[in-house]
């Protein structure tokens, strides 16, 4: 049996200066944790009993950057399912895409994190060191660039 996460993939918009592109004013967000290789990951957490997966992705939000369903937008149409092994247990993380309603809004961490960055595309993907979270973000981008 796979473990299961879910998450969401949280950005915010700048105000982007007059003479750049739209997609250049988004930030992601990726928290490091504070225990093992402190890699750098969007909110995400196993599945509590009787939860469904957003419900879960909405919860480990709160839980680790302070952010409740209410400071933030689902957006419509993306869903991203990731599948690895971790420790040589299958493992299937379910994540969302999700704005900030203000870009200011304060992120809380929680002791599973030590530090949190909002980081344009390509430093958020030489932080995700997976592959698949590089190819996520990417994709998220490209989702984003489309609704333009």
């Amino acid at each position: 049996m796979a473990v299961r996460a879910c998450g969401l993939i949280i950005y915010r918009r700048l105000q982007p200066a007059p003479s750049s592109k739209v997609t250049d004013s988004i930030e992601y967000l990726l928290l490091q944790t504070s225990y093992g290789t402190h890699h750098w990951t969007p909110p995400k957490g196993h599945v509590d009993p009787g939860e469904d997966d957003l419900q879960t992705a909405f919860r480990e939000t709160q839980e680790e950057a302070g952010l409740q369903a209410s400071q933030l937008t689902l957006i419509e149409g993306y869903k991203k399912e990731l599948h690895y092994p971790v420790r040589g247990k299958p493992k299937t993380v379910v994540y969302w895409l999700a704005e900030m309603k203000d870009c200011n809004t304060e992120i809380k961490l929680s002791d599973e994190h030590q530090a949190f960055q909002w980081l344009k595309l390509e430093d958020a993907c030489k932080l995700a060191e997976y592959e698949d979270m590089q190819a996520t973000l990417k994709e998220v981008h490209q989702f984003l660039c489309s609704k333009e």
